[in-house]
């Protein structure tokens, strides 16, 4: 039987903090870990929206939590997008690192506290086990894609998994600033 969505999501969350503590803790390797933090996380993210958040919140119940979700993968796009810009030998690429672990950490506590589990208990092992074959083909589809490069499309996605109304007949930019703007507030 194909890999439970849950599971991979965690696993993902674990190389993730696995990337954060190396970062932190080996500022030599940073040139060479950057790339590879930011190819994952937006894969997963990317992933994560198109594959797992509309059925969490249709099929799970998870309709709050999912749009909480979406607004912190949103906060979370933004800063890997400005730490990708940052010199890594730079004191400002600390700050702007530990203000992405902070973020992303508090996303991942309230994933696996609330979504994962209504997962995990509303969906069966069937659905969990096809998801998470969706996941990982769409996760691989996004593998080099970087913070911020963002189709119409995806962020339409990200739009209805936030519930961001009158965003049907927007262009590709104005489209990407209101759900900023609404991830915002």
């Amino acid at each position: 039987m194909p890999a439970d969505v849950v599971d991979l999501i965690m696993q993902d969350h674990r190389e993730v903090e696995r990337l954060f503590d190396e970062l932190k803790d080996s500022p030599e390797k940073r040139p060479g870990l950057l790339p590879v933090l930011t190819t994952l996380l937006t894969a997963h993210s990317r992933a994560e929206e198109a594959e797992v958040y509309p059925v969490a919140a249709s099929e799970a119940g998870e309709k709050e939590e999912i749009q909480h979700s979406q607004q912190e993968h949103i906060e979370a796009d933004q800063l890997l997008a400005k730490l990708a810009k940052t010199d890594p030998t730079s004191l400002e690429f600390d700050t702007v690192l530990q203000n992405l672990i902070d973020a992303v950490s508090h996303h991942v506590e309230e994933e696996e506290t609330k979504v994962l589990p209504g997962m995990r208990s509303n969906l069966t092992d069937e659905r969990r086990a096809d998801l998470g074959e969706a996941f990982l083909a769409s996760r691989q589809q996004h593998l080099g894609e970087q913070p911020g490069d963002m189709t119409r499309e995806q962020l339409s996605q990200q739009a209805s998994n936030a519930d961001i109304s009158g965003t049907s007949g927007l262009g590709k930019d104005a489209l990407k600033k209101k759900v900023e703007k609404e991830a915002e507030s």
